[in-house]
């Protein structure tokens, strides 16, 4: 590991102990990690990464460190975010960002390159007083917990309650992925026909899972079934969580399913904002309907491309930040999202964000909480 990224130590955000409880993505926020770009990657090809980029992107055949251009970009707008959420009263630490550039390997595999610490919320999965760090499905992700290991240090010296917990990690070897799932002229109809069908990159080989694809709904969590986390991740989140009801969902309509944020999306108590290319199953609508949850089409994206060099879909649009269940952050030129919540009666915070894109996402994916104050609670009593 090089000087460069080993030495910067963890922004802690004050010197009051930090105390960690979240239990759902609406209660008020006080406490926050927002991600950095520094040293991020365009990641090499291995099998779970190839199955996420789209044909047509221009991530086809990239490998190598982002240009310190698109960096210094992406830190400007992250750290105006974590000043805005500062602004009203929320607490913001940061991770400590390590040499990615370097070769990875295990036992039984070599990757050559890490990824990034850009997105946090992919990572990093707080239910109630327990961080759990998720056992991650790219190779290239495998060590980025190592990023968060200095902040949960410190809230495990803080919080005698805290319970920091790491899933167990999975081998990753080529039996954990169809290797032959794609040729470069599948086609969207081919994917959204295996998508239909539950028919994945990720085999059940072993429990797998990103925390970006689970939902907290106090006494629920809701999982989606699909790239980056499969059947056998979602029966370990199952048994490690026996007092939540734990729900798989899937989206046929999404022919790249990875992380549930961009397509599914908790407002308040009563209220989710929907993909309307990516509809929940009526099947699986009816678990919400009969605890009179509305679910409503998410606006249209305010833009037609992602950025350059970004994995994710033009649907970052939906993938906000409720401070509170009146306030929300969205993207700053995504004037139709901005638009929709203003007539739920929600105040909307404006975040430049476009330029962090490519790094991991949007406002949701570059956060993961610390603190929010609300209490555990079922949203879902009918079961």
């Amino acid at each position: 590991m090089t000087d460069t990224f080993s030495t910067p130590a963890p922004n802690l955000g004050g010197d009051e102990p930090a105390i960690v409880k979240s239990w759902d993505e609406w209660s008020p926020l006080k406490h926050v990690i927002v991600g950095v770009a520094d040293g991020c990657m365009i990641p090499p090809s291995e099998p779970a990464l190839d199955a996420k980029v789209p044909e047509d992107s221009d991530m086809k055949g990239q490998w190598g460190p982002r240009t310190q251009e698109t960096v210094d970009k992406a830190n400007e707008q992250l750290d105006n975010f974590a000043k805005i959420l500062q602004s009203r009263g929320v607490r913001v630490d940061r991770p400590t960002p390590m040499d990615f550039s370097q070769p990875v390997s295990t036992p039984d595999w070599d990757n050559p390159s890490s990824f990034g610490c850009m997105p946090p919320r992919d990572v990093i999965l707080t239910v109630g007083k327990e961080m759990l760090e998720a056992t991650m499905s790219y190779r290239a992700r495998f060590f980025e917990y190592l990023c968060y290991r200095p902040l949960l240090q410190k809230y495990f010296e803080d919080d005698p309650a805290f319970r920091h917990t790491s899933a167990p990690k999975p081998r990753m070897t080529d039996a954990s992925y169809r290797m032959d799932y794609l040729a470069d002229t599948i086609g969207d109809e081919k994917r959204l026909e295996w998508t239909a069908e539950k028919f994945f990159v990720t085999t059940e080989e072993e429990p797998m899972f990103d925390a970006a694809d689970v939902l907290r709904f106090g006494k629920d969590l809701i999982v989606q079934h699909g790239f980056t986390t499969n059947l056998k991740g979602i029966d370990w989140l199952r048994r490690h969580y026996p007092d939540h009801r734990v729900t798989a969902v899937n989206f046929p309509g999404d022919p790249y399913p990875i992380h549930i944020d961009a397509t599914f999306t908790p407002i308040r108590p009563g209220l989710i904002i929907n993909n309307p290319e990516r509809r929940l199953p009526d099947d699986q609508r009816e678990f919400f309907h009969r605890n009179d949850w509305e679910i409503v089409d998410a606006a249209r994206p305010a833009h037609n491309q992602p950025p350059s060099l970004c994995y994710s879909s033009v649907w970052l649009s939906m993938n906000v930040l409720m401070v509170d269940e009146k306030t929300v952050c969205c993207e700053a030129s995504e004037i139709n999202q901005m638009e929709q919540f203003d007539k739920m009666g929600l105040e909307v915070l404006p975040i430049p964000f476009r330029d962090a894109y490519a790094f991991g996402g949007a406002l949701h994916c570059a956060t993961t909480d610390v603190f929010r104050d609300g209490d555990l609670t079922d949203y879902f009593p009918k079961g």
